[in-house]
C-alpha cells in the first residue's frame, strides 16, 4: 500500500499568514499535534503545538520555526516509509507530497490501522524474536525450522543494533502453540529474546507497538 492512498483530506493546513491562536485551535479541533504548513500550495514543512504553545498566540506562523521538508514523504512511497517518518520525527500526522506540493496528510493512527491489517495482527499466531549475529542470519534456516514443526512463517522483520552488530529478527508464525518451534531454535543455537504467546499477544504487543516499528526498516 502507498502512501496516496491512506490520505485523509479531513485535516487542514496552515498558512504562514495564520496566527497562532487559530492554529492551536485547529489542532485541539482535530486531535493533532502537528500541522503542515504551506504557501501556494507548496509545503514549507510542520509546525508543532509545542512549538505554538511557547509563542504569543498573536503571532503569525511565518514567525514560528517551521520543521523542514524532510518530514514528509512522497505520494509514491510504501505507507512503512510514513510510519519510519512519524517515529523517527514523532510526529502526529505525515505530510504526502508530489512535485514539493502537499496533496494530502496520513494521520499517526491511520498508519498505525493499517500497519495491525499489514502485519496480519488480527489472525491467530504467535511472535518470535531471535537474536543473532548479522553474518549468521539465513532465512532459509529459520524457514526450515518453522516448517519442519508444521508451520509458516507469516511475517519477518530484522533490526540490527548499529552499535553491537546484534540482529534481531521478528518472525510471527500461525500456530500459536510455539513451545516445539523454541525448542528447535534453542537446539540449533538461536537466542530466542523473546516469545509472545496469544494472550500476551493481545495485551502486551499493541500496547507496545511503537516499540515494534523500530524493527521496520524500509
Amino acid at each position: 500500500m502507498l502512501t496516496r492512498d491512506l490520505i485523509s483530506n479531513s485535516i487542514p493546513y496552515l498558512h504562514p499568514n495564520d496566527k497562532v491562536h487559530h492554529a492551536l485551535q485547529l489542532m485541539n479541533e482535530y486531535h493533532v499535534a502537528h500541522l503542515p504548513v504551506v504557501e501556494n500550495e507548496t509545503y514549507l514543512g510542520v509546525i508543532s503545538e509545542e512549538q505554538l504553545l511557547e509563542t504569543d498566540e498573536e503571532e503569525m506562523i511565518k514567525q514560528v520555526p517551521i520543521a523542514d521538508g524532510t518530514t514528509s514523504v512522497q505520494a509514491k512511497d510504501h505507507f512503512l516509509k510514513a510510519i519510519q517518518s512519524a517515529v523517527t520525527h514523532k510526529l502526529s500526522i505525515v505530510p504526502v507530497v508530489e512535485e514539493k506540493q502537499l496533496i494530502g496528510i496520513v494521520t499517526y493512527n491511520d498508519l498505525l490501522r493499517n500497519a495491525s491489517e499489514f502485519m496480519n495482527l488480527n489472525e491467530p499466531g504467535a511472535l518470535i524474536v531471535l537474536e543473532i549475529e548479522n553474518k549468521s542470519y539465513s532465512f532459509t534456516e529459520i524457514n526450515r525450522i518453522v516448517e519442519s514443526n508444521d508451520a509458516q512463517i507469516t511475517q519477518l522483520n530484522t533490526f540490527t543494533d548499529p552499535e553491537t552488530g546484534i540482529m534481531q529478527v521478528t518472525i510471527r508464525v500461525s500456530k500459536l502453540e510455539v513451545s516445539d518451534i523454541l525448542a528447535t531454535f534453542q537446539r540449533y543455537e538461536y537466542n530466542v529474546k523473546y516469545y509472545f504467546g496469544e494472550e500476551l499477544y493481545e495485551n502486551e504487543l499493541r500496547t507496545n507497538f511503537d516499540n515494534l516499528m523500530n524493527y521496520l526498516k524500509i
